[in-house]
């Protein structure tokens, strides 16, 4: 083995207890679900969603795979890749601190693609990757990671407080961490308003990388 292999190889030293945030789960309900049905992503409010192994049935984003944006720097725009963004999942009260500060009455789920509305999770914008919500009819959803807040965003809630051009700049500042997670379908079935589940958080350790390679 070459002396840039052993480097590269080479066991890590062994993380101290605080390093790591150990597992745990949460419980929490259904308090709205929302789909898209149109070419747009506004969404509209539903009892229940049926979903599949590409999304939300008939939703605007459904689909096994999508096409790269301006997430996706890296690739040319347009590229297709898979779609890890298939559902928007949102939480009132992170909803609510975003319209005091953008100091608008409400902020509803609807005005901003979500199609998720869950309560009984503290802080859910900052659920980890790959934390799973178990939901008790059977479906489950695997969470890709936060959602920043856009400006296409920003427009919707702007068209929807007359007056307020300002809001579709201010959006992607303000609500910073509190725009809610993007997930894709694990296991189908069909979901319904009230529904219970259970989100499992995966053990978390901080990446802190390695030596440089000579």
């Amino acid at each position: 083995m070459s002396t840039a292999d052993s480097l590269l190889f080479s066991s890590p030293e062994r993380p101290e207890p605080d390093d790591i945030v150990p597992g745990r789960k949460i419980t929490g309900t259904i308090a709205g679900l929302f789909m898209a049905p149109g070419d747009h992503f506004v969404s509209e409010p539903r009892d229940t969603l049926e979903l599949t192994f590409e999304g939300i049935v008939g939703d605007n984003h459904a689909g096994h795979t999508r096409k790269s944006g301006g997430r996706e720097p890296w690739y040319p725009r347009g590229t297709e890749m898979r779609n890890e963004r298939q559902l928007s999942i949102l939480a009132p009260d992170e909803l609510a601190e975003a319209a005091r500060r953008l100091d608008i009455a409400e902020l509803k789920s609807e005005w901003i693609g979500g199609n998720l509305l869950l309560e009984g999770i503290p802080h859910l914008t900052q659920l980890p990757p790959r934390t799973l919500l178990f939901f008790e009819n059977g479906v489950t959803i695997k969470i890709d990671g936060d959602n920043a807040p856009c400006r296409f965003s920003g427009k919707s809630i702007a068209d929807r407080n007359p007056g307020r051009p300002d809001l579709e700049l201010a959006f992607a500042k303000e609500a910073r961490g509190l725009r809610g997670l993007v997930g894709w379908v694990e296991k189908p079935g069909t979901i319904s308003v009230g529904e219970r589940f259970r989100a499992e958080v995966p053990p978390q350790r901080l990446y802190r990388g390695q030596r440089a390679l000579p």
